[in-house]
């Protein structure tokens, strides 16, 4: 019984022992959180100035120059075709014949029409008769004579298509291409000839949602080709698209003149938008936290980080155009933002 006694005051001791130990870590371990607390309050970080600075305002966009006009010239009545007045690399004006087409000469529309034509004529000549008797009246009588002019618009009509028709093309321009060749059977809408107009072209490029602001219908715009590498070409914005593409670009048509042919539809332009340079508000692009376009950054203020929402816009190497949220002198973050939220304590280190 003695021994049972003094083995359970043993254990007691040793369980006593372990609860003041296990006490006496854990207010250690508090004591550590706390002065870790105190040392970590503030988050050291890095900073860097929003200012002004002189930058290269250009940005260049390529495309492919495109024809001014660009027009199939197509069969209007069937037949075989009997000359061909033009070759391709012709140039053409506005109105000129490019082929004759031989109409078929039996043509059983223009023998119904004919028999209409005649029925009509005559009933004309009986009416008449008839009005000056009094056997009709004289709104019988000018309802024949509508006939008969329907009769006669339908007869001329019949036989335009049945006799020699011509190809005509509606724009000026160079042939570009000639499909047709003597005898061939061409029907109404069969294609003729491409006639391309290129005493203008067209250059569409694209530009970003950033840069399109800046544009306007009728702005002078400097365009290089290369294969023309010592010539700059002026030419104007003739359209800038409503909407953007999938990619966030906007189509931009620019129009240069070609008076000499030095250029050909197909070839590969590029335009040069904007000035030189300019002076502009921009603050590094590490400063944004995640990408540029979330346009968040913290500014360092009063010893705290304070969470800003900007304006961004062009991008010039490591720094980012601010058109908004931020003034020249302002102090952003750009080492340290993963470990700060808004408001939070902060020291700067260099």
């Amino acid at each position: 019984m003695k021994r049972a006694i003094i083995s359970v005051i043993i254990i007691g001791a040793i369980l006593a022992g372990i609860i003041y130990i296990l006490r006496n870590n854990k207010a250690k371990n508090e004591a550590v959180t706390q002065a870790a607390a105190v040392t970590n309050a503030e988050v050291a970080v890095r900073v860097a100035s929003v200012q002004s600075e002189q930058v290269d305002l250009t940005y260049t966009s390529n495309g492919t120059f495109e024809p001014k006009q660009e027009v199939t010239v197509s069969a209007q009545a069937a037949g075989r075709v009997v000359r061909v007045l033009v070759d391709e690399g012709a140039r053409v004006s506005a109105g000129q014949t490019l082929a004759i087409v031989e109409g078929d000469k039996v043509n059983v529309n223009v023998a119904n029409a004919q028999a209409v034509y005649n029925d009509a004529e005559a009933n004309v000549q009986r009416f008449e008769s008839a009005f000056a008797t009094g056997g009709v009246t004289k709104q019988q009588l000018d309802q024949v004579k509508l006939q008969f002019e329907n009769a006669k618009n339908n007869l001329q009509s019949a036989k335009l298509m049945a006799g020699d028709v011509t190809i005509k093309t509606s724009v000026a321009g160079i042939v570009n291409s000639r499909m047709i060749e003597p005898g061939t059977y061409v029907n109404p809408g069969t294609a003729a000839f491409d006639i391309v107009n290129i005493s203008a072209l067209k250059l569409r490029v694209n530009a970003d949602e950033k840069n399109v602001a800046a544009l306007r219908v009728g702005q002078t715009v400097q365009v290089t080709v290369s294969v023309l590498p010592d010539k700059v070409l002026s030419g104007k914005i003739t359209f800038i698209a409503p909407k953007s593409d999938g990619s966030l670009n906007f189509p931009v048509e620019i129009e240069v003149a070609n008076p000499n042919n030095e250029l050909r539809a197909g070839m590969y332009g590029t335009a040069n938008f904007g000035s030189q340079s300019g002076t502009v508000l921009v603050a590094p692009r590490a400063a944004f936290v995640g990408s540029v376009s979330d346009n968040k950054v913290f500014v360092a203020r009063d010893g705290k980080a304070i969470a800003a929402k900007v304006v961004s816009g062009r991008n010039f190497g490591d720094n980012v155009e601010i058109l908004g949220g931020l003034k020249e002198g302002d102090q952003v973050i750009i080492s340290g933002q993963i470990n700060v939220f808004d408001q939070t304590p902060i020291t700067i280190i260099k």
